[in-house]
């Protein structure tokens, strides 16, 4: 197995993914999930019969939301808005997990990506195999630098041994449409591939009503070569993603404006008129249109912004039988990323004449980013005795760069969901980094009393440098260094970070298991999150005491697994050290602007204890029940000193994590007979602060999904058609889904904090799929 999986083991529901559908015995394909019997650390496999609850396309990443201890939001139905798309595990949010695809790292899932990009632009969602979630401690031979607090390995699927096309289409609201389609060669002599591609728009459901299409173009490619001894494995994704924004909201706004505010497009005057109330220069006062009551002047925005992403995503690898004894693994991967995020703003723009009276208030804001990174990955295993050896290593280049240019030449209306082409006028800031990762793991696992008892143990040692440095651009005036991000590096290591585990087979169906780990993250890049992300001024006063991020993880639990049940029943606690917090003086919405003084610090620990219970329960051969129930507490372990202009002591000591919830339950009850399945989900979340202080939150809610279909089996050629309905949030509750996690503060006592997006009301989709 790839050295990234080494500490987890492919289900026989995962193998069965090896073969066509009609190969595979229903019993195992249809199975929502599997709990990780045999493992020393907590595992979670979600298989792809799981998805059937949601509507095709859905993004694998949201539909673990009901895994215990997994808060997955996103302000879409699908998950598929990268701005929207968090996750929260045991306390630790999206940037603190690892994520890989078949061992090939994917980066921390920033959303201002420099690492890597989220599993729906590297993997079509029906080709997934199985998706492994470690929710405390990952394993050592995972490639990732950020898995704090466990980590997500994505396992795509393999070719079919028999030639197979699958098509599928699918209608719903928001004007939304997919289209997928996936070819098999079948096996032929050892060798089999396949190719699949996927096509999707969709509206956004806020209230503008111009420019607010979203769409994404993706292929998949794998190819496999099985022979005596060994197997050698291609696979590539190039993705095209172009997304309409939603705005972020604050309280202040949701009790003015309602959950659906927009932008005023396509009504470009009356957005004109609004925006010359903002902005000091050359204007005539007449031209000023105050916003109509309950809006206020700062509300008002055209759209939103387009988000645009590019990927290119290339592995090959290969496994080898060295000896009976002896087992490689190697792999090398590429990906190229081209981003940008487009989005109207205020401010001067010239329209060319002598006189100032036809300029207009409002200019583009232009970001910029790319990533190229070049990277290899292996193991080797070696069982002697009762003794499994492993050791593997992990070695990355990656050139990231982010850059904001301002065009001050707007002469009107005009879709942004394109990179913009020509010189802008200026740049705020512009900066390259380069990155060198390296790491290494050793681990010998013991099998004792007849494989009753399984015990772990290894370390792993980290090495991270990013090397920053501040360039000019290419705007007509270079950043100014009021604005300008620094040159500089930061460098993250640890050659010893441990890691152990026990697993005990007590007796036939019962298990016991416990684990220790201790990690360290690399400090994160990306122009929001990244302590680089400063002036030069700030980066020589604190960039040499800054501290990379820490963890110590223990673990313990309970499982009983004996044919129609399966229980996990597991506790732990979680120290989290050396958190780095953005500091900044000005309002959300004007961080990134000149003379915004970010700087970023250590501030203190949090400490975090929990349970978790999942059962699966399967009754009768046509009915799955599946339940989950969580409970988490994460504290400050200080009182926060938050300095931005001067200093304030903030009483955050003992107060529960932002946005993190310390009860959530769901439910899954499946029923599948005689080509009819139904799957109605719902989860309960807790409530979520988003002050450190806690003054200020989101109570609770309750949403419900459903999906069903009918398969009608063989129709003349066709080997399989299925009709599917699916229904997200169908109770229509609105509530507050992602935080930004950048604009966390100690306080909100005006509810100002521009801090969450509102959850997409009910929609309904219907898909017809086909297969030959």
């Amino acid at each position: 197995m790839a050295a990234a999986a080494a500490s987890f083991t492919i289900s026989a529901q995962a193998k069965a993914e090896d073969v066509s559908p009609a190969e595979a015995d229903s019993n195992e394909v249809h199975d929502i999930v599997v709990i990780g019997s045999g493992q020393t650390r907590s595992v979670s496999t979600l298989l792809p019969a799981n998805l059937d609850v949601l509507p095709p396309g859905t993004s694998v990443q949201k539909a673990l939301n009901f895994l215990p201890g997994v808060s997955a939001q996103s302000i879409d139905a699908l998950g598929l808005n990268e701005q929207s798309l968090s996750l929260q595990v045991r306390g630790f949010s999206t940037t603190h997990l690892g994520y890989t695809l078949d061992g090939m790292p994917l980066g921390d899932g920033a959303y201002n990506n420099y690492n890597g990009l989220s599993i729906s632009r590297a993997l079509i969602s029906e080709n997934l195999g199985e998706a492994n979630l470690a929710t405390g401690i990952a394993g050592l031979g995972i490639a990732s630098t950020s898995n704090l607090g466990g980590a997500l390995i994505y396992l795509s699927s393999a070719p079919h041994k028999e030639m197979g096309l699958m098509a599928s289409q699918s209608f719903g609201s928001q004007d939304s449409l997919r289209t997928f389609a996936r070819f098999d060669t079948g096996e032929h002599a050892g060798f089999s591939a396949y190719v699949s591609g996927q096509y999707s728009e969709q509206d956004l459901f806020v209230n503008q009503r111009a420019w607010n299409r979203s769409t994404g173009k993706q292929l998949n490619g794998k190819a496999q070569y099985e022979f005596t001894g060994g197997k050698i494995t291609a696979f590539a994704d190039i993705s095209r993603t172009n997304q309409a924004d939603d705005p972020y909201l604050s309280k202040d706004m949701l009790g003015r404006l309602g959950w659906d505010w927009g932008g005023y497009a396509p009504d470009w005057q009356s957005y004109l008129g609004v925006a010359y109330c903002t902005v000091t220069g050359p204007t005539a006062p007449g031209k000023c249109v105050n916003a109509p009551k309950p809006q206020k002047n700062a509300d008002v925005t055209y759209t939103n912004g387009q988000i645009l992403r590019n990927d290119n995503l290339f592995y090959v690898a290969g496994d080898f039988d060295v000896t009976k004894s002896l087992t490689a693994h190697l792999q090398v991967y590429h990906h190229t990323d081209k981003g940008a995020g487009n989005n109207w703003i205020v401010g001067w723009s010239k329209q060319g004449t002598a006189t100032t009276d036809d300029d207009v208030p409002v200019q583009i804001r232009d970001t910029r980013y790319t990533i190229n990174r070049t990277g290899g990955l292996g193991s080797l295993t070696w069982d002697v005795g009762f003794n499994q050896f492993q050791a593997g290593f992990w070695l990355e280049e990656n050139k990231s760069s982010a850059a904001r240019y301002i065009w001050a030449n707007v002469t009107g209306p005009f879709d942004l969901g394109q990179f913009l082409q020509g010189q802008p006028d200026t740049a705020q800031w512009v900066q390259e980094t380069k990155w060198k990762t390296r790491q290494f793991y050793v681990q010998d696992t013991i099998k004792l009393l007849d494989d009753a008892v399984t015990i772990d143990f290894g370390f792993k040692g980290t090495y991270s440098r990013s090397d920053a440095e501040a360039q000019d651009g290419i705007a007509k005036t270079p950043p100014p260094a009021s604005s300008q991000f620094a040159t500089g590096s930061l460098t993250a290591k640890d050659f010893f970070l441990p890691e152990a585990g026990v697993h005990w087979q007590v007796a036939d169906h019962h298990e016991l298991y416990a684990s220790y780990a201790e990690n360290m993250a690399m400090f994160q890049g990306g122009f929001k999150l990244g302590p680089q992300s400063v002036t030069q001024t700030v980066w020589d006063a604190q960039g040499k005491t800054l501290k990379p991020e820490t963890s110590r993880s223990f673990e313990g639990g309970y499982r009983y697994v004996n044919g129609p049940v399966q229980l996990a029943l597991s506790g732990y606690w979680v120290n989290f050290d050396n958190r780095l917090l953005q500091y900044n003086p000005c309002p959300t919405n004007q961080q990134q602007n000149p003379g915004c003084g970010n700087s970023f610090h250590n501030a203190g620990g949090v400490t975090s204890r929990g349970v978790e219970l999942g059962v699966l329960w399967k009754p009768a051969p046509w009915l799955t029940w599946y339940n989950s129930a969580s409970y988490n507490k994460s504290t400050y372990d200080d009182d926060l000193n938050w300095c931005t202009t001067t200093c304030v002591v903030k009483a955050t000591a003992g107060k529960q994590q932002v946005d993190t919830p310390k009860e959530m339950v769901s439910s899954v009850l499946t029923v599948r007979q005689n080509g009819f399945s139904a799957s109605l989900q719902g989860k309960y979340t807790g409530r979520r602060y988003y002050t450190y202080t806690n003054d200020q939150s989101f109570g609770g809610y309750t949403t419900f999904d459903l999906g069903m279909g009918y398969d009608f089996g063989s129709v003349g050629v066709v080997k399989g058609a299925k009709l599917s309905l699916n229904v997200t949030n169908l109770t229509n509750k609105r509530y507050a889904s992602n935080f930004d996690n950048s604009v966390f503060a100690p306080d909100d006592a005006a509810g100002t904090l521009l801090v969450f997006h509102s959850s997409a009301p009910r929609q309904i989709f219907g898909t017809l799929g086909v297969a030959f």
